[in-house]
């Protein structure tokens, strides 16, 4: 009983999750949008499209071998041919629907993220030393005990030459 209680625990923890959560929204959302991106691309681009030919793109074939045409349908029988213009659909509806989260969602977001950040008060305390500036005063620390001299606080020297005088 203990162990299902557990998991159990874990799956709703696993659910209360930030990340979860704003994945589910993103997907609905993306499915929603798919309908919007799909409208346009029939509505919009198809026809702009089909002032140079055919207006659905399913139509753009291209034939590899020979290839027979029933007369009635229009259809390829037999052949290798090619969907391109299926292909060409899928990456139009790619393009339209990259544009539109991008510069509808991604940089609106980016530029509140920048204004947000711009109001945030400047941090003016000094920078924590670094890896090079520690190692240079931890060498100098070790070379005053070895000779037996009183460690002398260099310029690079702060944290630990201020620990070995108080000493």
């Amino acid at each position: 009983m203990s162990e299902s209680k557990g998991v159990l625990q874990g799956f709703k923890e696993f659910l209360m999750r930030g990340n979860v959560i704003e994945l589910a929204v993103a997907v609905v959302v993306g499915a929603a949008f798919t309908n919007i991106v799909n409208a346009v691309v029939k509505g919009v681009i198809n026809p702009i499209i089909g002032a140079l030919g055919s207006q659905n793109l399913d139509n753009y074939k291209a034939c590899l071998t020979e290839c027979h045409v029933d007369k009635k349908t229009g259809q390829f029988t037999d052949g290798i041919y090619i969907l391109w213009g299926s292909v060409l659909s899928a990456a139009l509806t790619f393009l339209i629907t990259a544009a539109v989260v991008y510069f509808l969602m991604i940089l609106p977001m980016n530029k509140w993220k920048e204004r947000q950040a711009a109001k945030q008060p400047v941090d003016n305390s000094p920078a924590d030393p670094t890896e090079v500036e520690l190692l240079i005063e931890i060498r100098d620390a070790l070379i005053a005990q070895r000779t037996a001299a009183p460690f002398v606080p260099t310029s690079t020297s702060g944290t630990i030459g201020a620990q070995k005088t108080q000493e």
